[in-house]
């Protein structure tokens, strides 16, 4: 469990996210991911150039704001640590893929693999600290 029964019930249900990361001077920086959750944590997908690898690896404090896409606009914030995974990425990409379209099951494409490789992609694991937001504002 990351948060709340409510709470995982929200991460579950919605995969769009703001994630923030830390810039060298303590200022915040964000940006808009798809996230997916194994287990007790979530995982995201970024290139090893991108602030967000780049931050992490310096400062591994993370917070991701899970967004409801609709009304009522609800929302959850996982504020912990990031792990990046940069060997065995490829189940996390399935699982990503698997979220994003909504489906039990995914089968990479011709040449997935090496695309994963050529774009420098990583996986970005957060680990749960704390937990707030509001579920349901109705």
């Amino acid at each position: 469990m990351i948060g709340t029964p409510d709470q995982d019930a929200f991460i579950n249900k919605n995969k769009w996210a703001v994630v923030t990361t830390l810039r060298k001077g303590g200022a915040p920086s964000s940006s808009i991911i798809f996230y997916a959750r194994e287990g007790d944590t979530l995982i995201f997908s970024t290139t090893e150039s991108r602030f967000k690898a780049k931050s992490l690896r310096r400062d591994p404090r993370i917070a991701v704001c899970v967004l409801d896409e609709g009304a009522p606009y609800g929302y959850v914030t996982v504020e912990g640590t990031a792990t990046i995974e940069s060997d065995d990425i490829v189940p996390g990409h399935i699982a990503i893929n698997k979220a994003m379209r909504g489906l039990a099951e995914f089968t990479p494409p011709e040449g997935f693999v090496e695309r994963l490789r050529k774009e420098g992609r990583v996986i970005i694991r957060v680990t749960a600290r704390r937990v707030s937001g509001v579920t349901n504002r109705g």
